[in-house]
């Protein structure tokens, strides 16, 4: 059986059975990995004062792992620069805060062609390579460049955006035909599927084959829709942890007589923390009677702290929360509780379970999985309910919570008031539609779907006119034997 290797922008395989520090994520691609003896590769965290590409090899819980050190210089360009200053922001719709510098995209380029060459001596000739996310669009343009010929595939964990927000970046197009370097290029939603090949499609005279892939810049590739999913399993395993456990312990101790709200995200202008401040806000000047009776616990870790943007967001929200706990707090009593630090999985298990209502609140997100972890970390017999944003790519699958436009006061402060009055049948009815979606479509479907269909060859085409003739200097369609029409997964 060919090996799997996995690339992203860093590696976090588990240490151990019990690793409850890392997510759902990285144990299902731990897992891939043990199964097909594969390799796990990317940055180690590390920079030095000058790029060697030498290989740091080690095992981790069964994982064979590869890192390689970044110039000082290559962080700044490549990862603060364009992955974070650039493109997160763009794709998140936010071109008010998007920068563009030169010296960023050529960072970029630089990266991606140094992560291929550092790779190249790795690469066995069955070999399978699966990339991640937008840190690493050019990986499989460079790795073609040096000769590759294995499938590569890539999965955009963050939103495509609209056509007519790619066309504001400068080089888009060269961007773009570096995804047709790929063999499958997956996107978490429908929605974003139909962004990039409206870009396809409108901009550089790109067409749909016969068999449903994609052609242009002289390129074939396959887009489609993968939803990620989390361990639903492992959760419902460590809600019950003694860890989980203590944790709900002591919540339910300091909430008592009081319903609890959670909102856990990592501290970015993509999550809506102000949006839900304000609609909680609202929501206390709504209910009156509500005050004192509900608290918000709001669990933002601190992330990118070297971007000016989420420098200027941090002073927003310490803002925004005092004016709130100012006006609505007693001697006894604050309506929102704010915690800036990391917590295990175990613990927000805990958190998850203690809450009455969820706050999912994304302006734009490519799925988000703590809806689903919130789900999954529920009591079947009294759960409590998730408040969704419509922007949020779970929003698509997780119809049976609260949908809200995130950024409408009012529409939080009417969900909070809703949830947190629902009665017991219609919470469990929600709950087990929920639950039974989070289960089925789960991050080991999501992973082997992907690989599946990565690992299936793509016949070579035959070239023929529009018109059914032979191929001449008349324009071109692609078209493929009829057996390629059904793929694994059921995706045509």
């Amino acid at each position: 059986m060919s090996r799997l290797i996995v690339v992203s922008n860093r590696v976090n395989p588990p240490t151990g059975k019990g690793d409850e520090s890392v997510g759902g994520l990285a144990m299902a691609l731990a897992a891939a990995l043990r199964e097909y003896s594969g390799i796990w590769f990317g940055w180690s965290g590390k920079t030095t004062t000058e790029f060697t590409g030498q290989l740091n090899m080690q095992k981790a819980d069964g994982v064979t792992v590869a890192t390689v050190d970044l110039e000082e210089g290559d962080y700044q360009e490549y990862y603060n620069g364009y992955a974070n200053k650039t493109l997160w922001p763009l794709f998140h719709y936010r071109v008010d805060l998007t920068a563009y510098d030169r010296s960023f995209g050529e960072g970029y380029d630089r990266v991606n062609r140094r992560f291929a060459q550092t790779l190249l001596p790795l690469i066995e000739p069955d070999d399978i390579i699966w990339v991640h996310d937008y840190h690493l669009i050019p990986m499989a343009r460079e790795l073609r460049r040096l000769g590759v010929t294995n499938r590569i595939g890539f999965f955009l964990h963050i939103p495509w955006p609209a056509h007519q927000l790619v066309v504001t970046l400068p080089r888009h197009r060269p961007l773009v035909e570096a995804l047709f370097h790929y063999d499958l290029v997956g996107f978490q939603t429908e929605e974003s599927v139909q962004a990039f090949e409206g870009y396809v499609f409108n901009e550089v005279g790109g067409e749909r084959t016969e068999d449903g892939r994609l052609t242009a810049f002289g390129q074939v590739t396959r887009a489609a829709a993968f939803p990620i999913g989390i361990d639903a399993e492992d959760f419902a395993r460590i809600k019950e942890s003694p860890r989980a456990t203590r944790v709900y312990d002591r919540l339910m101790a300091h909430s008592v007589f009081r319903k609890m709200v959670v909102g856990v995200d990592r501290l970015d202008y993509s999550k809506g923390l102000e949006e839900r401040l304000i609609g909680f806000e609202r929501f206390l000047h709504d209910n009156p009677q509500a005050r004192r009776e509900v608290m918000l616990l709001q669990i933002a870790p601190i992330s990118r702290d070297e971007v000016e943007a989420y420098q200027d967001l941090r002073g927003r929200l310490d803002g925004l929360i005092g004016r709130i706990n100012g006006a609505y707090a007693d001697m006894d009593y604050n309506p929102i509780r704010y915690l800036n630090r990391s917590y295990r999985r175990d613990e927000l298990a805990g958190v998850y379970r203690a809450s009455k209502a969820a706050l999912v609140t994304p302006l734009r997100d490519g799925m988000n999985l703590v809806a689903k972890e919130y789900v999954a970390s529920q009591t079947p017999y009294d759960p409590g309910v998730l408040i969704l944003s419509r922007f949020a790519g779970a929003a698509r699958q997780m119809k049976e919570a609260l949908i809200i436009n995130p950024n409408s006061p009012e529409e939080i402060s009417d969900a909070l008031t809703r949830a947190l009055n629902m009665d017991i049948d219609e919470r469990r009815r929600r709950f087990e539609s929920l639950m039974d979606n989070v289960t089925r479509q789960d991050v080991t479907a999501w992973r082997d779907d992907f690989v599946a269909q990565l690992r299936e060859p793509t016949p070579t085409p035959a070239l023929t006119r529009q018109d059914g003739a032979k191929a001449g200097g008349a324009k071109l369609a692609l078209t493929a034997p009829p057996a390629l029409a059904l793929r694994a997964g059921g995706r045509a």
